[in-house]
């Protein structure tokens, strides 16, 4: 099966639709570009990007970051950065900023290396035992 994110004109992820294989295939190779035209005959909707659930945090699920597609797996309200090629997470506070490397939001101070659990206080800056 391939997955394909549905984005609106600012790459904002609306939707994500799985489709055969057999509809992103040219001569036995899966294709993109051959995904999406079949999706945009399909709905009328021609701005569609491939997602792959086997990625979360840049990671590949196998372990094998050489095989992480697109930094994250496309979720809805999230985004597509069509200039560094990654599905992006809604931000999750105005403090925190993207880590291309990752694909991630990261804190302005690092999460603490205790033992606990923990959440972000934006007023603050900084993170609080719970």
């Amino acid at each position: 099966m391939a997955t394909f994110a549905k984005l609106d004109e600012n790459n904002i992820v609306l939707d994500v639709s799985v489709i055969s294989n057999k509809d992103t295939s040219q001569d036995g190779v899966e294709v993109e570009s051959v995904g999406v035209t079949f999706l945009s005959d399909l709905t009328g909707y021609t701005n569609w990007k491939k997602t792959s659930y086997n990625t979360i945090n840049n990671t590949h699920l196998s372990g094998d970051n050489s095989k992480a597609f697109r930094g994250n797996y496309a979720a809805i309200g999230g985004s597509y950065d069509s200039t560094n090629d990654i599905f992006i997470f809604q931000k999750p506070f105005p403090s925190w900023s993207l880590n291309l490397t990752t694909a991630t939001w990261d804190a302005p101070v690092p999460f603490p290396d205790a033992d606990g659990n923990f959440t972000w206080d934006e007023n603050n800056q900084q993170w609080v035992g719970t």
